[in-house]
């Protein structure tokens, strides 16, 4: 166990991710791990806005994580307008604009990590991950540099970005039911994984947060699939959380966890 895991609290957590229950889905297990060792815990959602239903469910799904309040940026998912009536769709908003929002959030909030979807968009490839995934490695990097987007705050280098993902393994045993029929998975060679995190002593509280999303669950949507399934198989599904560790050479100041293999 290396130095930080031996800490009371483990380093302060900032996730980036698209969509109102991406972040339980994705990254529950280790938000709730973090926060309950009583790091700083937060999550940034680029779509869906204030006072719509989402966001609300939103909101208890990060009570229950110990996430702290939502953070939204409160543009539109790139498939459903009302999401953000008036806004634009966030695959749609001008580049700089979503870079130095982000960066007035990462300075803000000052984490030691950022965790957000990989360069496909995990195993769906939505384009709003995608894009989530684009404007959070440019806001990492523009966060520690005074001359970009100087009135979103004083400078703050964060010390490792992460990109929560699937491997190839297991998006071929979980592939049929975390993505829908006929769809294409994206995946990395196991190799290239360089966390893989047992998030068992916090899948209950995971899997809640994931139930809170409650018109997911209604619509069918992976909530919903999960939902239907029996709980020890629903368990066993998210019980591991992947990630890849992004530009180790200029991130290196601080690791992730000890739960490798």
């Amino acid at each position: 166990m290396d130095a930080l895991t031996r800490q009371t609290s483990l380093p302060s957590l900032l996730a980036v991710f698209a969509h109102p229950d991406d972040e339980s889905l994705a990254a529950g297990g280790v938000l709730a791990r973090h926060a309950e060792s009583g790091a700083r815990t937060g999550v940034v959602t680029a779509t869906w806005g204030e006072g719509t239903r989402r966001a609300g469910e939103l909101a208890e799904a990060l009570r229950i994580l110990g996430a702290g309040e939502p953070r939204l940026l409160g543009y539109a998912d790139a498939r459903v307008p009302e999401s953000a009536p008036g806004r634009a769709r966030f695959c749609d908003a001008p580049l700089d604009e979503v870079v130095g929002r982000l960066v007035a959030q990462s300075r803000e909030f000052r984490p030691d990590i950022v965790v957000t979807h990989d360069a496909y968009g995990n195993l769906s490839g939505h384009p709003d991950h995608v894009r989530a995934h684009r404007v959070t490695v440019l806001a990492v990097e523009a966060a520690g540099w005074a001359r970009l987007h100087p009135g979103a705050g004083t400078p703050w280098r964060v010390g490792a970005l992460y990109l929560a993902t699937h491997p190839d393994s297991a998006a071929r045993a979980l592939g049929h039911v975390l993505v829908r029929p006929g769809r294409d998975l994206f995946s990395v060679p196991d190799e290239r994984i360089d966390v893989a995190v047992d998030v068992r002593p916090w899948v209950r509280r995971k899997l809640d947060a994931v139930m809170a999303h409650r018109s997911e669950v209604e619509r069918g949507a992976l909530p919903g699939r999960l939902a239907a399934l029996p709980e020890e198989l629903r368990a066993r599904l998210m019980s591991t959380e992947w990630y890849t560790r992004h530009g180790s050479s200029a991130y290196e100041t601080v690791s992730f966890c000890s739960c490798t293999g």
